[in-house]
């Protein structure tokens, strides 16, 4: 034997017996410590966050959701204030900037609901929420996503109202908090609206659904304090004005941004939410269950 042989023999180092009843290139599978209950918690957060960001990804790629969100509110924002801002500053001595910017992130927030309805039955026409029925997914998750998912897209659309507002004007002049407070304000205002909507969604057609959202926000938006204050309404209809929900929203917001009464509109935005959730929240839980088992 030379040399070179006795040297690469002694560098070989004999590993151990290979097991000869384990087949060729066996690897051990990962174990699993803790399995979760589909039903757990930490499940129901965790796949909630999943589907709002199964929704966030498709509004994005969607160029009629990114327009709805982005580019109709902001182009609303400018037009109010090119044909209305003056004449409304001069009949009430305020800025309509501390107005519009509220009223055009309520009206955002009601029209984008409706959009996330419509994506609700495409996904119950399409047979996707029976796909996801039958999958080891929590059963509140794909409502709980949604509802996150819309609060995530007021929250943008009301920022880029905001945005828009400051270059007309527009100014948080009570401080950060109240800032916070103001742009807190539409999301909540857009989740309870959307428990509304899906509740809607679940027993009415594509185009009914429309119809009656429509109607229904357009009363809301030209009979509230957005324009012009409760006294230039008649008489007759001042309590109805100054107390419908999107009056109460748009003067809270209005005295977190510009100054005025915040306690009691605030209070009464509040319970409008939690009225509209109580009333329409266990409509919405049935309506979307009864979707995804039998696509009715």
């Amino acid at each position: 034997m030379s040399s070179v042989e006795m040297t690469l023999e002694s560098d070989v180092t004999p590993g151990p017996d290979p097991d000869p009843a384990a087949p060729p290139h066996w690897t051990p599978l990962p174990t699993v410590e803790h399995a979760r209950s589909e039903s757990a918690f930490a499940t129901w957060v965790s796949h909630s966050l999943i589907q709002c960001k199964r929704l966030l990804y498709g509004w994005a790629r969607d160029p009629a959701t990114t327009i709805q969100t982005i580019l109709y509110p902001a182009v609303t924002l400018l037009m109010f204030h090119v044909v209305l801002g003056n004449s409304i500053s001069s009949a009430t001595s305020k800025p309509a900037v501390y107005g519009q910017v509220p009223m055009i992130t309520l009206v955002a927030a009601m029209a984008g609901a409706v959009v996330s309805a419509l994506g609700f039955k495409v996904e119950k026409a399409t047979g996707l929420l029976g796909r996801f029925w039958t999958m080891p997914v929590h059963r509140a998750a794909g409502l709980t996503g949604r509802l996150l998912a819309e609060a995530v897209r007021v929250l943008i659309t009301t920022l880029v109202v905001i945005a828009v507002g400051f270059a007309i004007g527009f100014r948080f002049d009570q401080g950060p908090l109240a800032a916070l407070a103001m742009i807190g304000i539409p999301v909540l205002f857009g989740v309870g609206f959307a428990v509304l909507v899906t509740a809607l969604a679940t027993i009415t057609e594509g185009v009914m659904l429309v119809s009656l959202v429509s109607i229904f926000n357009t009363l809301l938006m030209f009979f509230n304090t957005g324009f012009v204050p409760v006294g230039a309404y008649p008489v007759w209809l001042q309590d109805v004005v100054g107390n419908q929900p999107m009056s109460c929203a748009i003067d809270a917001m209005r005295g977190l941004s510009y100054g005025g009464p915040v306690a009691e509109p605030l209070l009464k935005t509040v319970a409008w939410t939690v009225g509209i959730v109580a009333v329409f929240g266990y409509p919405a839980i049935r309506g979307y269950q009864r979707a995804a088992e039998t696509g009715a």
